[in-house]
């Protein structure tokens, strides 16, 4: 499997309450910015992976591969179709389909359209619908909620480390303000301490500003071998490396509550077969879907050490600094449409490393590192794009 894979396309709507917008439009517009990114046709595509999670539920939608294929306009070319399913980590799950479809020397182009619609439900309803992402016979059974669950991950590792909530805060205000200045984002306020620390409380230690919205909204990548960019004289920017691992879905069958083992083996995958070092890393996308599950991504991507995040953090992580996390804005503030987001997270690595970042552009970026986790972390995903 030697074969190079490039991303060639790419394109995502905004993100946000997206009311008058239907699950099939918002895929469709991503896919067409993808395709006209690219500067493909549609008769190049071979096979799309389309990524969601809650679609079945929230929107009584399943097949969401067909779904896209069809309203894109490209069913007439009989190309497979084929959602892929990985909780809230779809989307990476999806871009590592067609990386390895790509690899395997099966496929030279692969369209991977990503899209949730969150906003078709409310209140008590979507809460259910959200909590089953977790063990719902061990866990949402007994009415945990995915807030509830990292919660507990933060009352434990304030207290194991001697963290104060100050330092867990300081991800969504670092998010908001690189949100601020991304026109796809869902939340483009900046936050002060005194805000985010006075909101309301969902569950404590964790307030609403603590917790990663429920958006709507979709992404696309359009996904080549380095011979079919070349034949046709593309550009593109190399995914270099995919790792993904596996844990156990509840919570309290893991080894720590605090450590993801499936992060810190995917990352350690994706580094050695990058051949990179983390002081290699221009930026990174992390999954924070609760603040403390970014804290908790910078010691099991291997940022720090285990209690030690709140030092990186203090040492800088904004667009100017040695290790700029989350230019997009992040789950938190760019926003959480829970099946795509993972993708978007590719459309800004591919921002930044074509400099096309605008006002948030990270200076010199030259590879970047994208991490998702399905739920409360049994199964995480690594990817490492940029270079030559």
């Amino acid at each position: 499997m030697s074969e190079d894979v490039y991303i060639i396309g790419a394109g995502e709507t905004k993100f946000g309450e997206l009311w008058e917008r239907s699950l099939r439009e918002l895929a469709v517009e991503a896919g067409l910015k993808a395709v006209e990114n690219a500067g493909v046709y549609s008769k190049d595509i071979q096979v799309l992976y389309g990524s969601n999670s809650l679609a079945g539920t929230i929107n009584a939608q399943n097949d969401i591969g067909s779904l896209i294929a069809d309203f894109s306009g490209i069913a007439s070319n009989h190309i497979p179709a084929i959602r892929i399913e990985a909780s809230s980590a779809s989307g990476a799950a999806a871009v590592r389909e067609a990386y390895l479809a790509i690899k395997s020397g099966e496929y030279d182009c692969v369209m991977v359209g990503a899209v949730e619609k969150m906003t078709d439900l409310y209140g008590p309803e979507m809460l259910d619908h959200v909590s089953t992402l977790l063990d719902r016979e061990w866990e949402a059974f007994f009415g945990a909620t995915p807030a509830a669950m990292a919660a507990l991950t933060a009352r434990k590792y304030m207290h194991d480390f001697n963290v104060e909530k100050e330092n867990i805060m300081a991800i969504p205000i670092s998010d908001h303000r690189n949100a601020s200045m991304n026109p796809d984002a869902h939340f483009r306020n900046k936050l002060t301490m005194e805000t985010a620390m006075g909101a309301t409380m969902i569950s404590e230690p964790l307030n609403m500003m603590d917790c990663a919205p429920m958006s709507d909204g979709a992404a696309a990548l359009v996904i080549a071998s380095g011979s079919f960019m070349k034949r046709n004289r593309l550009n593109g920017v190399r995914i270099l490396s995919s790792g993904i691992s596996q844990d156990f879905l509840a919570l309290h069958s893991r080894n720590s509550i605090y450590t993801m083992d499936s992060t810190v083996l995917a990352a350690r995958q994706a580094m050695e077969k990058a051949g990179l070092k983390h002081k290699d890393m221009s930026f990174l996308e992390i999954h924070d879907s609760y603040s403390i599950y970014g804290i908790t991504a910078i010691e099991d991507l291997g940022f720090a050490k285990k209690g030690k995040a709140a030092e990186v953090i203090q040492s800088g992580i904004d667009i100017n600094s040695a290790l700029p996390i989350n230019p997009s804005g992040g789950l938190k503030a760019k926003g959480y449409p829970i099946g795509a987001a993972g993708v978007s997270q590719f459309v800004e690595a591919v921002l930044q490393l074509t400099e096309k970042a605008g006002q948030r552009q990270i200076k010199d970026a030259r590879y970047g590192m994208m991490h998702s986790i399905a739920g409360t972390g049994s199964t995480s995903l690594v990817h490492i794009v940029g270079g030559e």
